[in-house]
């Protein structure tokens, strides 16, 4: 189903992403809203992701921290490192560009990216668990828990889809066209 999923994203024309993505990233600024304050780990887009630009430049404008995930080795959380468009990145784990500065950054909200999702706003990822090592983590660490919300595009909604026990529900799920709560029995946000 993963395979699937990533070659159908993969396939998207190129004038039909970039205007999903901009209605994408305009639904995700207007979910957070007022930015001013808050630490916010989103991602550098790979296999076809959402990308989330212009975003981490408007929200540091906006008075808000931005960082980027770390992978340190296989089955750990991540790390939020502290990151600002226009600074240097270094290769990471998988060639994905890293902070060359590694200074820890706790998000308030960390910005998921979704291979599929539940309209319960429930994430089908790549199978390394490290977003939910990650907000396990996070949840337990006694600071309040971050909120999640996840990005995908439209044709990644999942009819059928059983989470793990260890899949942490998130709070969104936001495509280009809808945003998908946690709570199941509300509909998507149009």
């Amino acid at each position: 189903m993963r395979q699937a999923l990533i070659e159908a994203r993969r396939r998207l024309s190129a004038p039909r992403r970039r205007a999903a993505n901009e209605a994408l990233v305009e639904r995700l600024d207007a979910l957070l809203g007022d930015v001013t304050g808050r630490s916010i780990a989103l991602y550098w887009p790979i296999r076809g992701e959402p990308s989330l630009e212009p975003l981490p430049s408007l929200w540091t404008v906006r008075g808000a921290r931005t960082a980027l995930p770390v992978v340190d080795a296989p089955r750990t959380p991540l790390r939020f490192v502290a990151w600002r468009p226009g600074e240097p990145t270094v290769p990471g784990v998988w060639n994905i560009p890293r902070p060359a500065a590694d200074v820890a950054l706790r998000p308030d909200v960390v910005i998921v990216p979704c291979v599929g999702f539940t309209a319960g706003a429930h994430r089908l990822g790549y199978g390394g668990g490290f977003y939910d090592r990650s907000f396990a983590a996070l949840d337990a660490d006694g600071g309040v828990p971050p909120r999640a919300i996840g990005v995908a595009w439209d044709e990644a909604l999942l009819e059928v889809f059983d989470p793990l026990p260890t899949d942490r529900p998130l709070d969104a799920v936001v495509t280009p066209s809808a945003t998908y709560l946690r709570d199941a029995g509300r509909p998507p946000a149009r």
